[in-house]
């Protein structure tokens, strides 16, 4: 038993020599003692911090206001009603609207409203008199009549005392009355204050006018109120500009008159606010958000840009939640007889934000794209691809410097597709590019010799152009193909191209991301005349994507949403109808998938008699003509001289970037492959280029041989 005992004993001791189980029982040191005062405050923040404290006073503030909003409304409604305020407010309003025949309206019905006062007015001043003469008239009426009553009472009850029942009826009767009035005047004294007080909290409650923090949570407004005149002066007064706001105030019509009509526009509203003297439109502009929140609008919904009239913003306001959704198909998806015209027609890129259609032109225009990385970019250069791929006189040459299969579907259609982000891609590109330069120089000699000639379009497209303007590779010369200098080679093209290519049908589109001075060079950017960006991260790269012009104009693509503005463009150009006083214009641009795109591809492959896609720019070989011409002949039954004399250039600017006609012709003469007329037009017949190189090998063997 003794073997089981627990013995305690504590940790200064010496533990006992007898055997057995011990446990140490350790003494800790005593707490610290926490002041009185310390304890109270923070038994105070808690109480102040605690939710249901925080409701508690939310609630008597809510109360208290809706009773002194009550008396706030209620005054106003009296005083509309005895004077002609409403019908001023009104008239100014349509003055405002340059609506007169409805002011002239309102003016008659103020003037009708004073008349009616002033008989009411000159009723009053002679009601005294007049009721002394009726009360006298009345009076002694009424004592007639009761006598009257009296003696017919009399003669039929034979009671002289009868006489003066009736008058003695109507005195006891008043005096009842005056002692209903004496009890129950001292609890009306009490109880109507009170009742008054009700009605004027019932009245305040029901217009909710108190703090939008002291409402309910269910009663607080979401934003998403129709856009009304006063709400938008209410929130331009409240824009934190002292001077606007002391003009509004100071206005007769409380700011009615600066306002145009508001229009339905596409998925919102839009006006035109023209701002007092005093107030810049860049100080209105640079409160955009603030804006936005004065109007129940998260940022995003508001647009503020300058308009055509002097000191005038105008204001495109979005339904709530509405560009949060997408807009329908492009229809170059829906509509599958659609075809394209380059010169004439416009490319259906999307939908601005008053619900028209953003049709842009690309006539004989470069073209830059830039934003944010996975923001769209190549979804939207490639949309207009798709589209002038429908007109089959286009050529394409296509680098794609991301390589991830974005223009696969462009096989078989361009007569040039890079594909891959590496160093040796980068130098195909800069080839390309330099060939559009070789093309570009013989067109133009060729407009020398002939005013008159006319080319098909050529366009070359350069994906991701920021990887071959950072390309650190140098050629056998020691020049680099990145850079900006005038020694870079891909710089340097782009530039030739960007001065000279649109006036004989030869241009250029670029897309690039995240735009500096170094991967966009300023030379380059302000050589594209059609300028596009989507969402960008500063105000310094939106003015390097679009220009100082338009985002002084309102342009501001820095403040679309990342990742859930995709697609949504800002674009400065002439090739798209821009609202008259503005300088750029904002599309939420259709989106096109892969296979959509691939099946668009296959309709403009249909157009045209096939197209040999170079993959890869061959440099420094020795060339074989015929073999060359084979190979961009391609599997079509014949070929325009005019087509293969531009897919030999792309092959090899070098070797065929000069050839002519007569070249070509040499070449082929004595081979049994000589160009031929076919419908009035001299082509390249596929089966004769390679009899000729099946009888060339023969020969070349049997020489062998012998």
């Amino acid at each position: 038993m003794s073997d089981n005992v627990v013995h305690l004993y504590k940790s200064s001791e010496a533990p006992p020599s007898r055997q057995g189980p011990t446990l140490t029982v350790v003494e800790s040191a005593p707490a610290p003692v926490v002041p009185l005062w310390v304890r109270s405050g923070r038994a105070v923040k808690t109480a102040v911090t605690h939710e249901r404290t925080r409701t508690a006073a939310r609630a008597i503030v809510r109360h208290n206001m809706y009773v002194v909003g009550g008396v706030r409304i209620v005054a106003r409604r009296t005083w509309d009603g005895r004077t002609p305020a409403r019908y001023e407010r009104m008239l100014r309003a349509a003055e405002a609207a340059a609506n007169y025949e409805v002011a002239a309206e309102w003016e008659e019905r103020g003037q009708r409203f004073r008349e009616a006062r002033h008989r009411r007015r000159m009723d009053l001043l002679r009601s005294p008199v007049d009721a002394a003469k009726g009360l006298v008239v009345g009076t002694g009426m009424g004592v007639g009549a009761l006598v009257g009553l009296g003696v017919a009472l009399a003669v039929a009850n034979k009671d002289f005392t009868d006489v003066l029942t009736p008058l003695i009826a109507v005195i006891e009767f008043i005096r009842l009355l005056i002692t209903i009035v004496t009890i129950v005047w001292g609890p009306m004294i009490t109880i109507g204050p009170i009742l008054a007080l009700l009605g004027l909290w019932a009245v305040g409650r029901h217009q909710q006018a108190a703090p939008t923090w002291a409402l309910p949570t269910g009663a607080r407004s979401s934003g998403g109120e129709p856009i009304t005149p006063s709400i938008v002066v209410k929130a331009l007064r409240d824009l934190g500009v002292s001077a606007l706001r002391n003009a509004i105030k100071e206005m007769g019509d409380a700011g009615a008159s600066m306002l145009s009509p508001i229009v339905i526009a596409g998925c919102g509203v839009e006006l035109d606010a023209t701002l007092p003297s005093g107030v810049s439109t860049i100080e209105v502009q640079n409160r955009r958000r603030k804006l936005a929140e004065n109007l129940g609008r998260h940022e995003h919904e508001v647009f503020i840009t300058i308009s055509e009239a002097a000191r005038t913003v105008r204001l495109w306001i979005a339904d709530s939640g509405a560009l949060d959704e997408p807009i329908g198909p492009s229809p170059l998806v829906t509509d599958e007889t659609m075809t394209a015209d380059y010169k004439k027609g416009r490319a259906p890129w999307g939908q601005d934000l008053r619900g028209d259609a953003g049709a842009l032109s690309v006539y004989q225009r470069h073209l830059l794209v830039t934003g944010l990385s996975n923001q769209g970019k190549t979804a939207a250069l490639r949309a207009l691809a798709l589209w002038t791929a429908l007109d089959r006189t286009v050529e394409f040459r296509i680098a794609d410097l991301k390589g991830a299969g974005d223009w696969a579907m462009f096989d078989g259609l361009a007569t040039v597709l890079i594909q891959g982000p590496a160093d040796e891609n980068v130098i195909e590109a800069t080839e390309m590019v330099e060939g559009l330069v070789v093309e570009m120089n013989r067109r133009i000699e060729a407009r020398r010799l002939d005013p008159k000639a006319v080319f098909a379009p050529l366009i070359g497209i350069v994906d991701e152009a920021q990887v071959a303007f950072m390309c650190p590779v140098k050629d056998e010369e020691n020049r680099p193909y990145g850079g900006s200098k005038a020694t870079s080679r891909y710089f340097m093209a782009v530039r030739k191209v960007n001065n000279q290519g649109r006036v004989v049908d030869v241009t250029l589109w670029q897309g690039t991301q995240d735009p500096t001075d170094q991967n966009l060079p300023k030379l380059v950017r302000e050589g594209a005349h059609t300028r596009a960006s989507l969402a960008l991260g500063t105000e310094s790269q939106a003015r390097m994507a679009l220009g100082d012009k338009a985002v002084d104009g309102g342009a501001a693509p820095h403040l679309l949403r990342q990742g859930l503005d995709k697609g949504t463009l800002v674009v400065a150009s002439d090739g798209i109808e821009i609202p008259k006083g503005q300088s750029s214009l904002t599309v939420r641009t259709h989106y096109i998938d892969d296979d959509q795109a691939e099946a668009i591809i296959n309709r403009a492959k249909a157009l045209r008699d096939g197209v040999t896609t170079l993959h890869v720019i061959d440099r420094g070989e020795e060339r074989d003509p015929l073999g060359d011409i084979a190979d961009v002949v391609g599997d079509a039954s014949r070929v325009l001289t005019q087509d293969v004399l531009k897919r030999l250039a792309a092959l090899d600017a070098d070797a065929y970037g000069k050839w002519s006609f007569i070249d070509l012709k040499r070449v082929l003469e004595g081979t049994g492959a000589e160009p031929y007329k076919s419908d009035g037009r001299m082509v390249v017949g596929r089966d004769r280029i390679l009899r000729a190189l099946t009888d060339r090998d023969e020969s070349d063997s049997a020489s062998a041989v012998a």
